[in-house]
């Protein structure tokens, strides 16, 4: 997992050959774009908008992927995101290969709490157990945006 400022990204653009294109796109979103998917590279990289409600942690799973990695950008309000290693989670539904996704109860040894807002970004990888959309004090409007990057592109 990193977690940095998105004003930093140049500095994380050698670590993934899709990373220029996603950080350039990150860089440059409007927040006026409409919620969905946009692909950035065909099936490779694509950029996922959303506008969503925190809730309470325990109304929200962990999850974790195996194909693609996440570049998660909060561009309005602020939230919480749960980290944990992968390996601690419980699964609570398994694997589905067309979402990418598994999901996990919460875990039941150490994790982090990132705080997520406007100009900050993390990176999951498959490891990386992560709750997002988690409230600060009280719900919040948030609009984040996902990139999805294919690991082995």
């Amino acid at each position: 997992m990193i977690l940095d400022q998105l004003s930093a990204s140049a500095h994380y653009e050698s670590l993934h050959p899709l990373f220029p294109k996603a950080f350039a796109y990150l860089r440059s979103f409007d927040v006026k774009t409409a919620d969905g998917r946009y692909e950035l590279q065909g099936r490779d990289l694509v950029a996922i908008v959303q506008r969503y409600q925190t809730a309470p942690s325990v109304d929200k799973l962990w999850e974790a992927h195996q194909v693609y990695g996440d570049i998660q950008v909060v561009h309005q309000g602020l939230e919480l995101c749960g980290h944990a290693d992968q390996k601690t989670l419980v699964v609570t539904k398994p694997y589905i290969a067309e979402k990418d996704v598994e999901k996990y109860a919460a875990p039941s040894g150490p994790f982090a709490l990132l705080t997520l807002g406007r100009g900050n970004f993390a990176i999951f990888h498959p490891q990386d157990g992560h709750q997002p959309g988690v409230q600060v004090d009280t719900p919040a409007e948030i609009l984040k945006v996902v990139i999805k990057f294919r690991l082995k592109a």
